[in-house]
């Protein structure tokens, strides 16, 4: 009978036109959220555009799966207990040390670390990184800027002031718009 009836209701119900998806952003929108001289521009090949192109079409038409990996991080995690028993002025998290390598892999690899607009590539000159913060109703990424200058201290508690902003509400737009990365520790 319940099932009858779902179908029933279902058979008279209106049925919602599908949700578009989101224009993409205009070149002038993207280049308003990195600071003016922060970037230089790099033109699009024929290359690039059909790499893009391809990308976007197999990423669309693609099944794709995901793997994972264990990682043995006994050294790791002995450096943070010693990095936090030297000091009272900070306590490393492993996100903390993530942002690091990260962005010193960014800074080793510039050509990784690129906005795509539809004209052109925007070549950062610092590894601005997003990292993914839970609040009530979402996720926000406040920015660590110019992570690869700044030590592992400084991420730490930039962090940890980003994060408890966020879930207070009270970051400024500059804050969470205009990084060049982005990090989410699921």
């Amino acid at each position: 009978a319940d099932v009858a009836d779902a179908l029933a209701a279902r058979s008279t119900a209106s049925v919602a036109a599908p949700v578009p998806d989101p224009a993409p952003a205009s070149d002038q929108a993207i280049r308003k959220l990195f600071a003016e001289g922060s970037f230089r521009d790099i033109p699009h090949d024929k290359m690039r555009l059909t790499i893009a192109r391809r990308l976007v079409e197999a990423k669309s038409t693609v099944p794709h799966f995901y793997l994972s990996a264990d990682c043995r991080l006994d050294q790791l995690l002995k450096l943070r207990a010693d990095l936090n028993a030297a000091s009272s002025a900070y306590k490393l998290s492993i996100n903390d040390i993530i942002i690091k390598a990260w962005a010193l892999a960014l800074r080793d690899v510039p050509m990784a670390n690129v906005t795509w607009t539809g004209d052109t590539m925007l070549a950062h000159a610092h590894v601005d990184i997003g990292v993914a913060v839970s609040i009530e109703g979402g996720l926000i990424t406040p920015i660590i800027r110019n992570a690869e200058t700044k030590p592992l201290s400084v991420i730490s508690n930039e962090m940890k002031d980003l994060a408890a902003r966020a879930k207070a509400r009270k970051l400024k737009s500059d804050e969470y718009q205009g990084g060049t990365t982005a990090i989410s520790n699921l």
